[in-house]
């Protein structure tokens, strides 16, 4: 287990109800099923992360299986929303 900071952005950080929160997680799948839980009462949040990118300690996670992205002590993941823009 790895101890760090989930970060939030833009519509994320609304249907969070905060700008960041630490994780106890192995994995980013393992931080994301956490953070599921604890913000479970927000009818916006599981939607909203299932269509958000994730930048672990400043490297895009893509489209790379959650349960294979390791999480370090003291790391960062990113949460972004898609963004509109032209």
């Amino acid at each position: 287990m790895a101890v760090g900071t989930m970060r939030y952005w833009a519509a994320a950080k609304d249907a969070a109800g905060t700008a960041e929160e630490p994780y106890d997680a192995a994995t980013l799948a393992d931080a994301l099923r956490a953070a599921g839980e604890r913000h479970g009462g927000s009818p916006r949040f599981a939607p909203l992360v299932r269509t958000c990118s994730f930048v672990v300690d400043g490297h895009p996670v893509g489209k790379r299986d959650h349960a294979a992205v390791a999480l370090t002590e003291g790391g960062t993941v990113e949460v972004l929303p898609p963004f509109a823009g032209g």
